[in-house]
């Protein structure tokens, strides 16, 4: 027993190492993957703190551009987009497109080509407010916030050099003195040179120029009480305005330029002050600038224009940034377009759109080599009409040179004695809108119709004026507008189509011949909407274009067949909220 037990205490067992290796390998590999997760989770916390959460992945904002601005914002989204903002979630990618204002204007209101033109837009920089003032009379609901202006370009008279010479070495040459000046036979003699002849300004449509609404302003602007503008609604129906819109309107070259891009072109092609067909153009300084360098695309012509400052209150283009709204426009885009709007704002941005040739306060450097521009200090700028007038200029111009005839079809519906704002009724400001309207007209034509139902015999409609001569017949219109009553139903289709027929058998040649409807409700009886595009297809006749416009009132006109109808003849549907938006709008269907 005792060797048994001395022989136990004398054996010694081992303990086996692999064991001991795997514990530890496993212990490793666990602090490893501690490790790793550690520190992979700082440099992540680090990421999202320096670049935000872009849990709800990337989202862009587009922003519609006029050329004339376009590459200077698409440099500052740029560098906007390299600081990887952030805004609920979105990494926010900015994307600029150079798209003229008139397009853009045009494609929203009346339907958006992204075939041609790609997506929407949730904001929109173009040249003038004027612009912003036409979407809201057309549809103000597109309007996503108060338009904020980034910059500034004064507008210019541009010449050859000898004639910009002649302007500023003569007695001195003001805007207001422009329809006395260009109506005078042998104007170029005020500035010494009557060999030259006729003082001529090209004098691009206003409604897609807005140089040349702007320089109208300012010509009329010398009928306010201090000179200076604004030209108001009451100025337009004045004699002394209306004679000098008309001087203004007569004395345009007869193949006047459609564009201002156009008429500088001409003008720099051609070898002398008149070799063109016309002696200037009204153009803003950041646009000649652009033209003079090739930015515009094309090539430095060899012989620059020279930008002339008309002394009096000089119109100034002031490049709105304008936020849109639509069931596109998402929450994101919505506080992207705010943060990008402000970004454009900060000095740095303000200096890349002085060196594209824009007025800013943060600097006064300017682009070199600018050839014809001076650079001129602006001091006596003119005070801008209101949105309301600014349409009704722009309408008084294209009824003033006689191009249109206008048949205005005005829905008298029970409907249209309900509340249209500040207390008085949809119809009391459609008449208020037509009667202004006749009242500040130079010339064109004119003729007023009213539907409801019943109104001739079993004739929903009825003729009240027939489309002629406005100076011819003006009382004969105010009377047939101060006529208008509300009675009972509204048989659209069958009064568009019966209108429709009548101005096909009077359609005058060489004229715009137009249908302007006035509506606040949906078809009532009568001819389906089907019917009625039959009814025109029958009707229609090659080389007797007729176009129909409508302004839709309230929320109850069927807008989806409305813009049916105006697409297809080629006219414009405009929405107005209640009867206040009416005179704008009307006057944007007239110059449109």
């Amino acid at each position: 027993m005792s060797r048994h037990r001395a022989l136990r205490t004398k054996v010694r067992r081992g303990i086996a190492k692999w064991p001991v290796a795997i514990v530890g390998v496993v212990v490793l590999l666990v602090l490893g993957y501690l490790a790793w997760t550690w520190v992979g989770g700082i440099l992540e916390r680090r990421a999202a703190a320096q670049a935000g959460d872009c849990r709800a992945g990337q989202t862009s904002l587009r922003v519609a551009a006029t050329p004339s601005v376009a590459d200077a914002v698409r440099q500052a989204a740029e560098s906007w987009s390299r600081g990887r903002p952030v805004v609920y979630d979105h990494c926010i990618q900015v994307e600029v497109q150079a798209i003229h204002s008139d397009v853009v204007l045009q494609s929203l209101t009346q339907g958006w080509d992204e075939a041609k033109l790609g997506t929407r837009p949730h904001a929109w920089v173009t040249d003038s407010m004027l612009w912003a003032n036409r979407l809201g009379a057309q549809n103000r609901a597109l309007l996503g916030a108060q338009p904020v202006s980034i910059a500034a370009s004064p507008v210019l008279l541009a010449l050859p050099q000898e004639g910009a010479q002649a302007l500023q070495a003569g007695v001195g040459f003001r805007w207001t003195d422009l329809p006395e000046v260009t109506s005078a036979a042998g104007g170029w003699a005020r500035f010494g040179k009557p060999e030259w002849g006729d003082f001529k300004v090209a004098m691009p449509d206003p409604t897609t120029n807005a140089a040349t609404a702007m320089v109208i302003q300012s010509a009329l602007a010398g009928a306010s009480p201090d000179g200076k503008g604004p030209v108001t609604t009451e100025m337009l129906a004045l004699d002394p305005v209306k004679a000098a819109l008309g001087r203004l309107t007569a004395s345009k070259p007869e193949q006047a330029p459609t564009t201002t891009w156009d008429a500088l072109s001409q003008l720099a092609a051609k070898s002398g002050v008149n070799a063109a067909g016309f002696s200037a153009v009204p153009v803003s300084e950041v646009d000649l600038y652009r033209h003079n360098t090739g930015k515009d695309g094309g090539t430095a012509p060899l012989q620059p224009l020279y930008g002339v400052a008309a002394g009096g209150p000089s119109p100034v283009a002031d490049f709105p940034y304008v936020p849109l709204a639509g069931d596109w426009v998402g929450e994101a885009q919505v506080r992207a377009s705010q943060e990008f709007q402000k970004f454009l704002l900060e000095d740095d941005q303000q200096r890349t759109l002085a060196g594209a040739g824009l007025r800013v306060d943060a600097t006064t450097e300017r682009p070199k080599p600018s050839p014809g521009i001076r650079w001129a200090t602006m001091t006596d700028k003119l005070v801008p009409a209101d949105a309301t007038t600014a349409q009704q200029i722009s309408a008084a111009w294209a009824t003033a040179d006689n191009g249109q005839s206008v048949t205005v079809l005005v829905d008298v519906s029970k409907s249209m004695e309900e509340p249209g704002g500040d207390g008085k009724s949809r119809m009391a400001w459609v008449k208020d809108a037509l009667s202004g309207q006749v009242n500040r007209s130079v010339s064109g034509s004119l003729g007023l119709w009213e539907f409801s139902r019943s109104l001739d015999g079993e004739k929903p409609y009825r003729q009240l004026v027939g489309t002629g001569p406005v100076a011819g017949q003006k009382q004969q219109l105010l009377d047939g507008v101060a006529g208008l009553r509300p009675q009972s139903a509204t048989q659209l289709y069958t009064s568009v189509a019966a209108l429709y027929a009548r101005t096909l058998a009077d359609h005058q040649p060489g004229k715009r011949n137009r249908i302007i409807v006035l509506t606040d409700g949906a078809n009532d009886g009568g001819l389906t909407f089907a019917q009625l595009k039959g009814e025109l297809t029958r009707l229609k006749q090659d080389g007797k274009d007729i176009e129909i416009s409508v302004l839709a009132i309230g929320p109850d006109p069927e807008r989806q067949p409305l813009g049916e109808l105006t697409r297809t003849t080629g006219g414009t549907l405009s929405v107005v909220d209640d009867g206040r938006g009416v005179d704008a709008a009307l006057a944007q269907l007239l110059s449109a």
